[in-house]
């Protein structure tokens, strides 16, 4: 479109009859920040291992701290992958723990961890990660997640949690460490059994949400688990840089709405 009235970048669909950018369609839709403001902050959640806070980005950005906090929700939401495919497959390993954090609303603090909230993670070894928000730690609460993001052609790693005896019958092949007994590696033959791989995805994501984020609230947790989730999954070790990072984070912006 064109004219004094027209401001740019605009433009026009000849079905509907009316203007659109090209926002539209994606995560920036509606919002009244600058496109070159959006992009400088997608560097910098893209490229910062333990994630930037909002406040962080407020300075860096010169907006405002609530747009800083919506703009990073939008881009969490940008992170999130739709559609997977089931983690590894014939000759493959994934190892599954689960850890808590945080504090459950409407639920008084105790002793031990029975008043926070549950994370329970798969991660592939050499590969990608994913965290869900789950209500505990009982086996129906986990079983399904397992079975549903895990190939049965995998070899599960777990620690001797009584929740993973049964889950680990529907896999190729199902080993545990024994924490209890201060086990944390095993060399069966050729075969590592261990779970040190998803324990260092965790000791990132703690540190990220208490030395960055210091605050969750329950509701917006599974957000902040698919922002590490992204981070790890396309880390350099999988030779993906800060830049190419980036990039697979605006293609994630499509079709999605906060």
């Amino acid at each position: 479109l064109e004219g004094k009235s027209t401001r740019p970048g605009v433009f026009k669909c000849y079905q509907c009859r009316k203007p659109f950018t090209v926002k539209v369609g994606t995560v920036f839709e509606s919002s009244h920040v600058k496109l070159h403001l959006w992009l400088q902050a997608m560097f910098l959640m893209a490229s910062s291992k333990k994630g930037v806070s909002s406040n962080q980005l407020h300075r860096t950005l010169g907006v405002t701290l609530k747009t800083a906090w919506f703009m990073s929700h939008r881009l969490r939401l940008a992170m999130q992958k739709v559609g997977l495919e089931p983690m590894g497959g014939a000759g493959e390993t994934v190892e599954v723990d689960e850890t808590f954090i945080g504090k459950m609303e409407g639920v008084e603090k105790s002793r031990g961890p029975w008043h926070k909230n549950v994370v329970l993670t798969l991660v592939q070894r050499g590969g990608e990660a994913r965290s869900f928000h789950v209500a505990s730690t009982r086996r129906y609460d986990i079983e399904g997640i397992v079975r549903a993001n895990v190939h049965r052609d995998t070899a599960l790693m777990t620690d001797e949690a009584n929740h993973y005896k049964v889950v680990g019958n529907h896999f190729a092949s199902h080993d545990s460490v024994l924490h209890k007994n201060e086990e944390y590696v095993r060399y069966e033959g050729s075969k590592l059994v261990t779970t040190n791989t998803v324990e260092g995805f965790y000791s990132i994501f703690k540190r990220g949400m208490k030395g960055v984020y210091q605050h969750c609230g329950e509701r917006h947790l599974h957000r902040y688990l698919a922002e590490f989730d992204f981070r790890y999954s396309n880390r350099v070790a999988m030779g993906v840089n800060d830049l190419a990072r980036t990039d697979r984070l605006v293609a994630g912006i499509v079709g999605k709405r906060l």
